[in-house]
């Protein structure tokens, strides 16, 4: 299996939603090298970064899961590097 790193950066303009993200990224959690939060509550939007080391299709799901909420964009950037795991 390989793994890859990458980031995930998430803009979340509809706050009833917040709960939701909260939810898939503790789901995703054991994949999540790092995360920082801004909320930027005077512009209506909270803004969360991630870095994620995880499958190719692991970290398309997590942002497929989240763009597809309401009021959230996700967009992800994945580096060149590649490790190999064993199963």
């Amino acid at each position: 299996m390989e793994k890859r790193i990458g980031t995930i950066s998430i803009f979340i303009y509809n706050k009833e939603v917040i709960q939701k993200v909260n939810e898939l990224l503790s789901d995703y959690s054991t994949f999540i090298l790092s995360r920082n939060g801004l909320p930027l509550v005077n512009k209506g939007v909270n803004i969360i970064t991630l870095i994620i080391e995880a499958p190719t299709n692991t970290i398309n799901a997590l942002n497929g899961s989240l763009g597809r909420l309401v009021g959230v964009e996700a967009k992800v950037n994945v580096s060149k590097y590649i490790k190999i795991v064993e199963e």
